[in-house]
C-alpha cells in the first residue's frame, strides 16, 4: 500500500484468514472493513515461530503512522474481525496451550492511528494490544468475547474464555471512547511501557469515556516495579457503565525486584455506575493471579491463601468520584497498600453503595489497610482506614 491508498474489504462478503499476517511501515493508509474477516481456528496448522512454537498473531503491525482502521457501514452495522476464539478457550485448552493463543489485532511502536466503527469479535487471546503508541483515538468499536452468544453474566462457564482482554494499551495520548465491551478478562487495561519504548517511558495522558463495560475491570496494570522506573500516570476513566461485571474499578500492581520501582499516579474515575458486580466493584491494590508472589485468585475465600502486597510501587493522588455501586454481591472492596510503602493520597468522594454484600468483610464493607485515604461528600459506606472529611 502507498501514501493514500485504501484497502477494502466489501460490504456482505466474510473472507476467511489465517493468522500470522504482518505489516510494517504503512503510512497516510485506510483499511476499510465494511464485511467480515473471519479468521480460522485450526489450531495445527496455525503459523508458529520455528524456534519458540509461539503462535503468530492474527494481525500484527509495526510502525505505522496516520492509518485509519474503518468502516463506511452505518445505523449501528460495523464491519467485523471475527477471531474464531472459542475453540482456543476453555479449562482443558488452558491448561494444554497456556497462553500460546494469538491476539486479534496487535500494534507495536506506531503513531497517529484511528480505529473506528469496527467489532472485535471472539479474539482468541488479548483482543487489542497497542504497545508504544502516541496519539491512538478509538471509537465506536466494540468488543465481544464470550462463550454463549446470548450470556448476561460472568459465570463459572463464562469465565473460561480468560485472557480476552478487551483494549490494552501502553503509550501516550490514547483516547477511547464510545465503545461497548463484554469480555472474560480485563475490558481495558492501561498497561507500563517497556524499557526499549521510543515514545516515551510511560503510560500516559489518557482518557476512557462513554464506555459501557463489563468484564474483569476498567484496569491500571499490573504495574510491576522496573529498573528503569515504571510509571503510568495522569489517567482518567469517566462516564461509564458497567452491568453485570465481574470486577469494576480494578488498579492493581504485581512483585519486582527488590531495589527496582515504580509508580501510579494522578489516576481518577468519575461518574461510574457498577450494577450487580459478581465479584470486587472497587479493588486497588496487588494484582490478582495464578503466579507465584501474587495474590491468590480464591483470597480471602480459602483459609491461609496468600495475598502478598508489593513494595515497589508507589501510588499516589488517586481520586475516586461520583461512583455509585448498586447491589454488589460481596462487600464493597479492597484497597491494600504495602505498610512499609503506603498508597498517599486516596480520595473517595461521593462513592455511594447501595445494598452492599457482607461477606467477607461484614459491617468494615472494605479490606483497607496501608493507605492515607480520605472520605468526603456523600461516600457511604467509607472505607474502615479513611479519614472522614465533612461536607
Amino acid at each position: 500500500m502507498q501514501n493514500g491508498d485504501t484497502l477494502l474489504i466489501p460490504f456482505n462478503k466474510t473472507f476467511w484468514l489465517m493468522g500470522g499476517i504482518y505489516a510494517s511501515g504503512l503510512a497516510y493508509v485506510t483499511i476499510q472493513i465494511d464485511g467480515i474477516l473471519k479468521f480460522s481456528d485450526n489450531q495445527t496448522v496455525w503459523p508458529r515461530d520455528p524456534q519458540t512454537q509461539r503462535v503468530y498473531e492474527c494481525f500484527f503491525f509495526e510502525q505505522l503512522n496516520y492509518v485509519t482502521f474503518t468502516s463506511s457501514l452505518s445505523g449501528g452495522n460495523k464491519g467485523i474481525i471475527d477471531g474464531s476464539g472459542q475453540n482456543w478457550w476453555g479449562l482443558v485448552e488452558y491448561l494444554l496451550i497456556g497462553e500460546n493463543r494469538p491476539r486479534l489485532l496487535s500494534i507495536y511502536n506506531s503513531t497517529n492511528l484511528l480505529v473506528e466503527n469496527l467489532l472485535l469479535k471472539n479474539s482468541p487471546y488479548w483482543t487489542f494490544l497497542a504497545n508504544d503508541i502516541a496519539n491512538l483515538e478509538i471509537r465506536h468499536t466494540d468488543v465481544d468475547a464470550r462463550i454463549r452468544p446470548d450470556a448476561q453474566y460472568h459465570d463459572l462457564n463464562e469465565m473460561t474464555a480468560f485472557n480476552t482482554d478487551g483494549f490494552d494499551v501502553a503509550g501516550t495520548n490514547v483516547w477511547i471512547h464510545d465503545c461497548n465491551i463484554w469480555n472474560d478478562d480485563d475490558c481495558i487495561a492501561v498497561k507500563e511501557q517497556s524499557s526499549s519504548s521510543i515514545h516515551s517511558s510511560c503510560s500516559e495522558n489518557m482518557l476512557f469515556e462513554r464506555i459501557n463495560a463489563s468484564g474483569v475491570g476498567l484496569t491500571i496494570g499490573s504495574i510491576g516495579p522496573s529498573a528503569t522506573h515504571t510509571c503510568v500516570r495522569n489517567i482518567t476513566f469517566r462516564d461509564c457503565t458497567m452491568y453485570n461485571t465481574f470486577k469494576g474499578i480494578y488498579l492493581k500492581s504485581r512483585p519486582g525486584q527488590v531495589g527496582h520501582t515504580g509508580e501510579i499516579t494522578n489516576i481518577t474515575y468519575e461518574n461510574v455506575l457498577i450494577n450487580n458486580a459478581s465479584q470486587w466493584s472497587i479493588w486497588i491494590g496487588p494484582q490478582q493471579a495464578g503466579y507465584k508472589d501474587a495474590c491468590s485468585l480464591v483470597w480471602p475465600f480459602l483459609p491461609d491463601t496468600p495475598c502478598p502486597i508489593p513494595i515497589g510501587i508507589t501510588w499516589n493522588n488517586i481520586v475516586l468520584r461520583n461512583i455509585t455501586v448498586n447491589g454488589p454481591h460481596l462487600s464493597p472492596g479492597v484497597i491494600l497498600g504495602n505498610l512499609s510503602n503506603p498508597m498517599l493520597n486516596v480520595l473517595f468522594d461521593n462513592v455511594v453503595v447501595t445494598k452492599p454484600g457482607f461477606f467477607p468483610w461484614g459491617t468494615r464493607y472494605y479490606a483497607c489497610e496501608g493507605v492515607e485515604g480520605i472520605a468526603q461528600g456523600n461516600t457511604q459506606p467509607p472505607p474502615p482506614c479513611f479519614k472522614i472529611k465533612p461536607f
